[in-house]
């Protein structure tokens, strides 16, 4: 072994060199094959080009609508279900999870006025309440709290003085 024999850990495989002649082996059609797209230069095709048949994403429906990033999807209890809970009892969102009315913690609780009617008097806090769900729970003398709802003037318009 001598010196010029050695290769360094490094060394890196030489690029093919085409169009050099027929005795290199990629000569004549510079291993492009014989015509076509693909044989001319600038025949590249673009990514998803299908031969041009319709591609694949031009023959997908086209979705209709959107959906909106800010929706608030409620946990819905009904008055009928409130029926579990004693006569006079301060009813919390805390308190629907243990009885398994409801099945998330962090998610806001509505209140309906559907499947079944309320019987008992009793005081619920909830996250958003139906003006009917409203209306049962007072005719029971009962009572629907809800949390204030701040509603801020607009930024680009100056506040009115008096």
């Amino acid at each position: 072994m001598t010196l010029s024999e050695l290769k360094s850990k490094t060394a890196k495989k030489s690029r093919k060199r085409v169009g050099r002649g027929n005795g290199s082996g990629h000569g004549t059609y510079s291993c492009r094959g014989m015509k076509g797209q693909k044989a001319r230069t600038g025949g590249k095709r673009r990514p998803g080009f299908e031969g041009g048949q319709t591609p694949f994403l031009r023959r997908m429906p086209k979705l209709k609508g959107f959906k909106n990033p800010n929706r608030i999807k409620y946990q819905i209890v009904n008055t009928g279900q409130l029926n579990v809970f004693d006569e006079n009892s301060n009813i919390t969102k805390e308190d629907l999870l243990s009885k398994k009315i409801t099945s998330k913690k962090n998610q806001p609780v509505k209140l309906l006025s559907g499947k079944g009617k309320l019987e008992k008097k009793i005081t619920i806090t909830v996250d958003k309440a139906s003006k009917q769900a409203i209306k049962d729970l007072e005719s029971q003398k009962g009572k629907v709290e809800l949390p204030k709802q701040t509603k801020e003037a607009p930024k680009n318009q100056p506040k009115e003085e008096k």
